[in-house]
């Protein structure tokens, strides 16, 4: 199959990543199972395994799609009408929660079965990552914190929450995605030296505070829609403390972390620590590999390339989005 993913970002990952750290693995993924991909991406970018087409932003995103290509892969709804204005077979991954008056196209993906059901559909693939890139863990290496890990200026994330229960448990925390001062929401300075920021990281300095950590603390106030974070620091065989929303229930299970909105329980659950970190790390690399996440897509690539729309209807997001609760 020949097999085209769009997105406005640049690959490979330079630092965090998201979005672009999802569709390289999911390109590598594809190309090990034998089918040719390309990348339409952002000027700039570059792929061992795969041919990479810069997006210009001057001529019809349309014009740019070669035509031997069997489908078409967007990580984003183009400006154009997928289902009018597009002859191609295509599918579309929506990555983030959308406003309620977002219509989206039938051939629209999701990230998790709640992710979905919170659009009117039934359509998901779980993320999954190439942890042969990651390299190995070290269950023996000293773990002497917790941490925190995404993008700390976004309220919903609730890094507040997460200082709150580390101090609380009396643990260390390192924020990855933050800093001590921050200025775009309002004024927040943490004082407490317990609480280390380490800004946007990624490699091998992301790998080293994930491989000795005790604990991803997680307390989002809205509907994750997947969580890489939550995955990545399975791998590393950090079990999870988080609220139960969103997609986080389809990822954690009760042996492998705490999901609750009540800061005594996390708290409560950090002190006690019983968590298997070899089931956890076990958990992350049966259940959301790039290879199952990859053929989970394939999936749907052969129901469009049969004719088959993946919905009846356009999906579009069933309720609006509010800062879920926290005690």
């Amino acid at each position: 199959m020949r097999i085209l993913l769009v997105s406005k970002t640049s690959i490979p990952v330079y630092a965090y990543g998201g979005t672009e750290r999802v569709i390289w693995d999911l390109g590598y993924a594809l190309n090990q199972l034998g089918h040719q991909v390309s990348y339409l991406v952002a000027a700039g970018s570059t792929c061992p395994f795969a041919k990479v087409l810069p997006i210009d932003p001057t001529i019809d995103l349309r014009m740019q799609v070669p035509v031997e290509i069997d489908i078409v892969h967007f990580q984003f709804k183009p400006e154009f009408s997928l289902d009018e204005d597009f002859t191609k077979p295509y599918v579309v991954t929506e990555h983030g929660n959308t406003a309620a008056d977002n219509v989206l196209p039938f051939n629209s993906i999701f990230v998790s079965k709640n992710h979905a059901a919170r659009h009117g559909s039934d359509q998901f693939v779980h993320n999954g990552l190439n942890w042969d890139a990651y390299g190995p863990v070290d269950f023996d290496a000293r773990r002497d914190h917790h941490h925190f890990l995404g993008k700390a200026a976004w309220r919903v994330k609730n890094v507040a929450g997460a200082i709150d229960v580390a101090l609380d448990a009396g643990v260390e925390l390192a924020v990855m995605g933050g800093t001590r001062l921050n200025l775009k929401r309002g004024f927040r300075f943490t004082w407490s030296r317990r609480i280390q920021f380490h800004g946007m990281v990624g490699g091998q300095e992301k790998f080293r505070l994930l491989n000795t950590s005790n604990g991803l603390i997680f307390p989002v106030r809205w509907h994750e829609p997947f969580g890489l974070a939550v995955i990545e620091s399975l791998y590393f065989g950090c079990p999870v403390f988080a609220t139960p929303y969103g997609a986080l229930p389809e990822l954690v299970g009760p042996e492998h972390g705490c999901l609750s909105a009540s800061k005594s329980e996390l708290v409560s659950s950090i002190q006690e620590q019983s968590f298997d970190m070899r089931a956890c790390h076990q958990h992350a690399v049966e259940h959301f590999n790039a290879e199952k996440m990859a053929r989970g897509y394939l999936e749907k690539y052969e129901q469009v390339l049969a004719g088959e729309r993946l919905s009846k209807n356009h999906p579009r997001a069933t309720g609006r989005e509010v800062r879920l609760p926290w005690n």
